[in-house]
């Protein structure tokens, strides 16, 4: 079984900004594949279904811990169901990578990101699949809070929006098809 967790905040007020695209490649993923990610355990949302044609199952996961405390929430679940970690895909927005491109690894560090420090923290490892998204630097005039925690330009959103449905798609091949088949179709 995989579980596939997008970090986020929760909460309206984060709602479409640059640290909540992980959140919103869950979401994708739920209206797609008529999994609900409405059950509140783990200190997350999740949803339990199937993916793909050999209707693999997996966890679809937002923690509502806040970002950077996402690795609580993320040892739980991975714990409470005994998970290989190889089965475990993060997905997050990086400031590293131009807006709208994706990075797909199969481990690493967790660069900048305070979100996947917590993770990495938590659960003690950093060999599990990854699904970065950029969401591109800062401007030299705004602090990186501010930024991560503001909402996309409209012609920003519509890069965007494509790359959340890449994701998604990355997703779906990491389950199907691979890490390796996913780096080769969507590492760009």
């Amino acid at each position: 079984m995989f579980i596939i967790c997008g970090l986020g905040n929760p909460g309206n007020r984060y709602t479409n900004t640059r640290h909540n695209v992980g959140f919103d490649t869950i979401d994708l993923l739920s209206k797609k594949h008529k999994i609900p990610v409405s059950k509140l355990k783990f200190k997350a949302l999740f949803g339990k279904g199937n993916i793909g044609k050999t209707k693999e199952k997996v966890i679809l996961v937002k923690p509502q811990t806040y970002m950077n405390l996402s690795g609580e929430s993320i040892l739980d679940i991975v714990s409470w169901h005994k998970s290989d970690l190889s089965k475990l895909i993060i997905i997050y927005d990086d400031i590293d990578l131009d807006i709208g491109r994706l990075r797909i690894r199969p481990g690493g560090s967790a660069g900048s990101h305070n979100g996947m420090k917590s993770v990495i923290y938590n659960i003690g490892e950093d060999e599990f699949p990854r699904v970065r998204i950029g969401i591109g630097k800062q401007p030299d005039y705004m602090e990186l809070t501010d930024y991560v925690l503001s909402k996309f330009s409209g012609p920003e959103q519509k890069i965007i929006d494509d790359s959340i449905i890449k994701a998604a798609e990355a997703c779906e091949e990491i389950i199907i098809n691979g890490i390796d088949s996913a780096m080769n179709k969507f590492n760009s």
